[in-house]
């Protein structure tokens, strides 16, 4: 019988892998539930539970699974896969892991694996205090943008996404998928598609939204969830880009409503695209939290 039943993720899985995450108390974005079910889909993403384990397997062109989180016995664990791959005639590969947990693989298993960070999936993790004030020469820029934002919209609103005014912010996604050209992109659609069962799904998920409602209709949103007991993550961040302002407005004010009382904000990855690169660079983070593909040495 082989040692490791892969299953579909489902949301009958959203307390079980609570109970994972909570041990673990990461603040990679991958820790989420949330996160694991939406984009699932598109990876191939399936998971099992091993020895009191969580352990992902994303399929395609390259058999890879996650580092191990749990209470069981991690050396157990890595053990058993390290035999998994060599059954299945697969190089052995561990995908999405930080520097904490290769330096655990080390300590188990000395200098019998290599990891090889990789720059486009760290995560920008910023202080979520220094969002909210934009203080300092380096976020003079946003407070322009913002106030540049006030001053054409100063009846604007920020209100947090609920069940009455959702179907404004899935009309609002579909006008911004038309101006980005999601349909002729295939990255650009996964997107799309994730943030609209983001927003069908909020409340089931555990999700938190905003919006930002100026001139009368909805022009940027967020959404969001508690990563940590001191980091929360922002999955999805939406904005008109000809509305000025429309986006440091979104990011500034959904953290002062949802999320000012942890320490730090997950803005998740650029994913290597240079112009979100550069967007995320801009509010200068306080660290990136490093992920990297673990292979045999």
């Amino acid at each position: 019988m082989e040692e490791f039943q892969w299953k579909k993720i489902t949301k009958e899985e959203q307390e079980l892998f609570k109970e994972f995450y909570e041990k673990e108390q990461s603040r990679s974005c991958e820790h989420s539930f949330a996160n694991n079910l939406l984009w699932s889909p598109f990876y191939g993403t399936k998971y099992c539970v091993s020895d009191d384990n969580l352990l992902f397997c994303s399929g395609g062109d390259r058999l890879s699974v996650s580092f191990p989180i749990g209470k069981g016995d991690v050396k157990l664990t890595i053990q058993k896969l390290m035999d998994y791959f060599k059954e299945q005639d697969k190089p052995f590969c561990m995908h999405m892991v930080t520097p904490e947990q290769f330096q655990l693989m080390e300590e188990l298993f000395p200098g019998k694996f290599q990891i090889e960070y990789d720059r486009d999936v760290a995560d920008y993790i910023y202080e979520s205090e220094k969002l909210i004030s934009l203080a300092g020469k380096k976020l003079h820029g946003k407070r322009n943008h913002i106030n540049r934002f006030l001053t054409d919209y100063p009846d604007y609103q920020y209100e947090s996404i609920t069940a009455e005014n959702k179907e404004e912010c899935l009309e609002m996604a579909n006008e911004w998928r038309i101006q980005n050209g999601c349909d002729e992109d295939p990255d650009k659609k996964k997107e799309y598609c994730v943030t609209l069962n983001a927003l069908e799904m909020l409340e089931e998920l555990n999700l938190t939204g905003g919006l930002i409602r100026a001139g009368g209709r909805v022009v940027a949103f967020s959404i969001g969830e508690p990563l940590s007991h001191d980091t929360y993550v922002v999955h999805i961040e939406k904005a008109f880009a000809d509305v000025q302002g429309a986006y440091p407005i979104i990011n500034q004010q959904f953290v002062i409503h949802e999320a000012s009382q942890y320490t730090y904000i997950n803005r998740e990855e650029d994913t290597g695209a240079d112009g979100l690169r550069q967007a995320k660079l801009s509010y200068h983070p306080v660290f990136m939290q490093e992920k990297g593909v673990v292979t045999y040495i």
